[in-house]
């Protein structure tokens, strides 16, 4: 055994060590999950956690579902109660077993639609769907409004009925689709398309239908008839089933209506309040400008005999001096001004010419060039019987080097 030890190369863990990637790996490959089955041995400890197994005819798995998970349930699970869990699998390394941390449960059945309803509002909620900040306002005053629901269903009867009954001077469009089963998923969603692509002048659109069970408003739920809703860019106004009733559609629309009634009131009621605030305001104005136009006859017949008008040569009279006199001060600060300036120009040219090259050429000096123009500032840039150019301050001279010292 020692001469294994010695000659082979291997890996040895303590217990801890293999748990703790034991979880680790399980927690990779199952971060989230969702599991059918039995709950037996339930236990609610004081703490508020529950601990049970789930259980099917032939294995069972460890859970657990701690009190800030479990403290929205709405009903007390026991044994042998069929249920749908949500959760991530994991490990407890100091016994070495696994199992699963629940975060949702439902009862089998319902739950089935509930837990694939929670999990579309969570894929879509994480993606943005959902967010106010991308919901578009209802335009306050609305002439032309788009309906997506069954012509033959109660919610497009209630929709008229209220338009009718608010006398909204409005026009409505009707696109007709099933709004129940598979076939309702693709025609909901291929409505609004349509309206938005050949109807852009519709102000608003009221997508639902009547109330019904949980099967019946499903179409509502499905992701195709959400993304719809969403990229639409004509403002939606969901109305599905009755006020208890909430869809994923609700949570897409840029507005949630109870009902299909209260959609068509909510989606006229601002542009009637504004009609009436409108003929108020129209009234009003109409009275103001009686009251102004009767007061500045008054003004006017007042002013008309105002010595402004009858003898106007005395006002002006008085100003043409004063106007004279503001004239020559402006004309002698504008001399004074120009002649600082001037100075400051003058005294800025004496600077730049003590500066100037041409002024040290003026002093007997001279700039060498050689056939490139370029300026020669080290002798030994330069070789012997090489034309040189020298500038001075009045023409230049051409010339040929015979030498060079390169001292300096």
């Amino acid at each position: 055994m020692n001469d294994f030890l010695q000659n082979e190369e291997f890996a040895v863990y303590t217990v801890t060590q293999i748990n703790n990637e034991i979880k680790d790996m399980l927690e990779g490959v199952y971060p989230s999950i969702w599991i059918s089955g039995e709950i037996s041995d339930f236990k609610l400890y004081s703490s508020g956690h529950m601990y049970f197994n789930l259980k099917d005819e032939n294995s069972l798995i460890n859970a657990v579902m701690f009190q800030s998970s479990n403290i929205g349930l709405n009903f007390l699970p026991e044994d042998g109660m069929r249920v749908l869990v949500y959760g991530r699998i994991s490990a407890y390394p100091k016994r070495g077993n696994y199992q699963i941390i629940i975060s949702n449960m439902q009862k089998q059945g319902k739950g089935i639609l509930s837990a694939e309803f929670e999990r579309l509002k969570k894929k879509l909620l994480d993606e943005g769907l959902f967010e106010e900040s991308a919901k578009k306002p209802i335009p306050e005053m609305i002439s032309k409004i788009g309906i997506v629901t069954s012509k033959d269903g109660a919610a497009l009867h209630d929709i008229l009925e209220v338009l009718d009954n608010l006398e909204a001077d409005v026009q409505t469009l009707i696109y007709p689709v099933r709004v129940q089963g598979k076939e309702a998923e693709t025609e909901i969603p291929e409505a609004i398309k349509y309206l938005n692509s050949n109807h852009k002048d519709l102000d608003v659109l009221l997508v639902g239908r009547g109330g019904g069970s949980a099967e019946d408003l499903w179409a509502f739920n499905a992701e195709s008839v959400a993304r719809a809703i969403f990229e639409s860019e004509i403002p939606v106004i969901s109305c599905v089933g009755h006020e208890i009733d909430f869809t994923i559609a609700d949570f897409a629309a840029d507005l949630r209506a109870p009902t299909p009634s209260a959609a068509a009131e909510m989606a006229v009621r601002n542009t009637n309040k504004l009609k009436s605030r409108f003929n108020d305001l129209k009234e009003i104005l109409f009275d103001n400008m009686n009251f102004i136009l009767e007061n500045s006859q008054a003004k006017l017949n007042a002013l008309s005999s105002a010595r402004a008008f009858t003898k106007p040569h005395l006002i002006y009279e008085d100003k043409i001096a004063y106007v004279d006199a503001i004239g020559e001060r402006m004309k002698q600060s504008i001399n004074g001004n120009l002649k600082v300036k001037t100075d400051k120009i003058e005294n800025i040219m004496r600077n730049l010419d003590l500066v100037s090259p041409l002024s040290v050429l003026k002093r007997g000096y001279a700039v060498c060039k050689n056939a490139e123009g370029m300026i020669i500032k080290d002798s030994s840039a330069v070789k012997k019987d090489e034309n040189i150019l020298l500038k001075l301050a009045k023409g230049s001279l051409k010339a040929v080097v015979t030498g060079a010292d390169t001292n300096d």
